[in-house]
């Protein structure tokens, strides 16, 4: 691994050699351009805009440009006689809780290793006080023509060091966020937060590239002379006015049918929430049933009580009287209908 910095950590009077090595690396496919035409690589050339002819890397310098256009260059000699500590110096500031620092500020990750035997112990020995403290190192140190803010932190046996943007560099979000008013109901948090658990957490170490993967099947594809048949993938579709409950409920079912759960699993806890939700509860002291509700509740009595008492009649009786008092009951019904019937008559005349 190549070393990009070479320099000492100051830790107070404690000096530690270092060098800083690359803590990560960029897999992804790099195209060159090409004249669409005839397939010929497009380039690029550095060319002195005085003499207009292609210069070595070996005559490039650096310059300040000021506003009116003038170039000052800066040299290499220039560079190295700043009056600033950390010019070759990675400086320690202070020991703060990782949680202070805000994420957007962080930049790229590398690695610090030592130089040689002297600087094992005093490496080890902040290494060892950082791991104790459960704190992280702010460091200044200058690279790359600037100075810059660095984090350091404990990665296994190892010292890492993030760059961190100074606090000036990060944007304040003023008119980003939505400016029309809503309002979020409390079923749609519980959906959300019913989603967020079914999604559950994810070990990043089993994720991986799709897109770089299928960028090489093209590439393999097209070196082959094979004309690949890659169908289209599924574009997400513009913006839209959706039920956000429906958006939500769906989103759960998709999730715990992707996780093997099943759309049975997702009904049954629907129904232990409904349940756990209408759960009764009794209420302390006696109470009266109303005035109504008693009434009706007599009546109900009575009445199962005179069926019971015709039922045990009917079947002490016999068959021959049974008929006999149902033509009675027949006779008596018609007569009153005739006697209605005249006193009807003689009114109406």
């Amino acid at each position: 691994m190549r070393s990009i910095w070479n320099g000492n950590i100051s830790f107070g009077l404690v000096s530690i050699p270092i060098k800083i090595y690359p803590a990560t690396e960029d897999h992804s496919i790099s195209f060159r351009q090409i004249h669409t035409r005839d397939g010929g690589r497009i380039r690029y050339r550095k060319v002195c805009e005085l003499e207009d002819t292609p210069v070595e890397s070996s005559e490039i310098g650096r310059a300040y440009e000021d506003a009116d256009g003038a170039l000052v260059p800066i040299t290499e000699e220039d560079l190295a006689a700043l009056p600033l500590p950390t010019t070759h110096t990675l400086e320690i500031e202070a020991f703060i809780s990782a949680a202070e620092i805000d994420p957007l500020q962080m930049g790229d990750a590398y690695y610090l290793g030592t130089t040689g035997a002297a600087g094992a112990k005093p490496y080890t020995l902040l290494r060892e006080a950082l791991k104790r403290s459960e704190k992280v190192a702010i460091a200044k140190y200058a690279h790359r023509g600037r100075e810059r803010l660095g984090m350091l932190r404990v990665v296994g046996d190892t010292i890492a060091l993030h760059r961190l943007l100074w606090p000036d560099e990060v944007r304040e979000p003023a008119g980003v966020a939505p400016k029309e008013k809503v309002t979020v109901k409390p079923a749609e948090l519980d959906l959300a937060d019913t989603l967020m658990e079914t999604l559950g957490e994810v070990d990043l170490n089993d994720l991986r590239d799709e897109y770089h993967e299928a960028l090489e099947e093209l590439v393999a594809a097209k070196l082959s002379g094979a004309t690949p048949a890659a169908e289209p993938g599924e574009r997400p579709a513009g913006a839209q006015v959706v039920d956000l409950m429906a958006a939500l409920e769906e989103s759960v079912r998709s999730a715990r049918e992707a996780r093997g759960e099943g759309a049975g699993a997702g009904e049954a806890q629907e129904e232990e929430e409904e349940a756990a939700a209408a759960t009764v509860h009794e209420l302390r002291g006696r109470k009266k049933a109303p005035a109504k509700k008693a009434a009706a509740k007599k009546t109900a009595a009575g009445g199962k009580k005179a069926a019971a008492k015709t039922a045990k009649t009917a079947e002490k009786e016999p068959a021959g009287k049974k008929q006999t008092g149902t033509k009675k009951a027949a006779a008596k019904k018609a007569t009153a209908k005739k006697q209605t019937g005249k006193r009807g008559t003689r009114t109406a005349s």
